[in-house]
């Protein structure tokens, strides 16, 4: 609804001046469309979802208001609001444009912020807990491979661990002391799961920044058609509501994502497996051996979801099917593909909970809160209150969602 007032007032569409001020109250308002997920192909618009909000605006369909669906005449009447007039273009303009999978897209956007956000943090945490060395992330590793997302997750991590008293350094492990068999014992260098966050989360990063210049360029232009060119005089036909700007970085996003899931997933599997990461009992279980199950459930779980991701993360900007007579002969498949990353991003929340559960657990076991980075403490805090330590087998599914919805709604900076 956003994009599309914006679009709007934009003066490009020579839609009435009723369609901006009604669509603005609803705004206001919180009086939101009911509108079906799917429908649009992403071509001529969102064609399917943008009919419901225009249904709206001509006082019919339903809404959501205070928490339920109801009659849009009937909240109009107790708002005092009139549907509009139907003019010259409305009928046309109110269903062109790639509205639906923009605001769906944005919103993705956001998510995917946060989800690298926590991403990041949980590696560092993970590198934490395996007292691994800091050059894995360090600036003169890091800065010799010229790509901006892996410099930005490397610094990133060596902020969020800065006074950690659980990282080493490798010169003074290594070499500044007399070699012996414990040294040689150690793992010289971790999983690529713990040593490679940077290489792997950086294309990730820069494949969600490169989304939000194509969406916000997208949010601000004007996607009706005709175009109406006031300065000219002038009406121009053409495909300005074809989404496939929108559907590729979709495609892209989802990708991303699904990756970025595979490493959590990849990093719970370390934490899980002792003889992986030689600190921690089985599916870091803290009750008794044989009896207890630790994380072990959770990890199918996370296993599968991952899997979904997988499969979803095939490029739905690539299903053009013809429709419409033949006259829309090539589509963007934009509100598809917008609406599947959003599941795409749903299931990397919920990955990363459970992942974050046993990084949790597993500082409890090891008892180095105290050792920990301000950063990591500050997080590994806030999700214990949300997830209290557990030792017995007990019903998982609340507290997994509970992490989930706290990393959702997390406030955190996203710029």
């Amino acid at each position: 609804m956003i994009c599309s007032l914006n679009s709007y007032l934009l003066g490009h569409s020579g839609i009435h001046p009723d369609v901006v001020h009604l669509l603005s109250e609803l705004i206001n308002r919180n009086i939101i469309p009911f509108v079906p997920e799917h429908g649009g192909v992403g071509a001529s618009g969102d064609l399917v979802q943008l009919a419901h909000v225009a249904l709206v605006l001509i006082g019919e369909g339903e809404v959501f208001f205070n928490g339920q669906i109801r009659p849009t005449k009937d909240v109009y009447k107790e708002q005092g609001l009139n549907p509009i007039s139907v003019h010259l273009r409305e009928g046309l303009s109110l269903i062109n444009g790639t509205y639906m999978m923009t605001g769906t897209g944005i919103v993705n956007l956001i998510h995917a912020k946060k989800l690298i956000h926590w991403s990041v943090t949980a590696s560092a945490m993970i590198n934490e807990i395996v007292g691994s060395f800091n050059d894995y992330f360090s600036e003169e590793l890091n800065r010799i491979k010229m790509h901006p997302g892996q410099q930005t997750i490397a610094r990133n991590i060596r902020n969020i661990l800065d006074g950690s008293k659980l990282i080493r350094r490798r010169e003074e492990y290594f070499f500044n002391n007399n070699p012996c068999e414990n040294y040689i014992q150690d793992k010289v260098q971790e999983y690529y799961s713990v040593r490679c966050v940077p290489q792997i989360l950086g294309p990730v990063l820069e494949t969600i920044e490169n989304s939000q210049r194509v969406l916000l360029n997208e949010a601000n232009s004007s996607s009706d058609n005709p175009v109406i060119d006031l300065e000219g005089m002038g009406v121009f036909h053409g495909g300005n509501f074809h989404g496939d700007y929108v559907a590729a970085e979709m495609d892209k996003m989802k990708t991303a994502i699904a990756k970025l899931s595979m490493l959590a997933e990849r990093q719970l599997n370390f934490l899980l497996n002792g003889k992986l990461n030689g600190k921690l009992p089985p599916f870091v279980n803290l009750g008794k051996l044989g009896v207890n199950f630790g994380m072990q459930g959770a990890q199918f779980t996370a296993t599968s979801t991952v899997a979904e991701n997988q499969t979803l993360s095939f490029p739905m900007s690539l299903h053009s099917i013809s429709c419409n007579n033949d006259n829309q002969d090539i589509v963007s498949m934009g509100s598809n593909a917008a609406l599947m990353t959003k599941r795409v991003i749903e299931n990397a929340f919920q990955v990363m909970a459970i992942e974050l559960m046993a990084i949790i657990q597993a500082v409890d076991f090891l008892e180095v809160q105290d050792q920990m980075s301000e950063s990591t403490r500050t997080a590994y805090s806030v999700l214990r209150k949300v997830s209290p330590k557990f030792t017995d087998d007990t019903i998982r599914y609340r507290e997994i969602e509970a992490i989930k919805t706290y990393l959702i709604h997390s406030e955190i900076d996203i710029k």
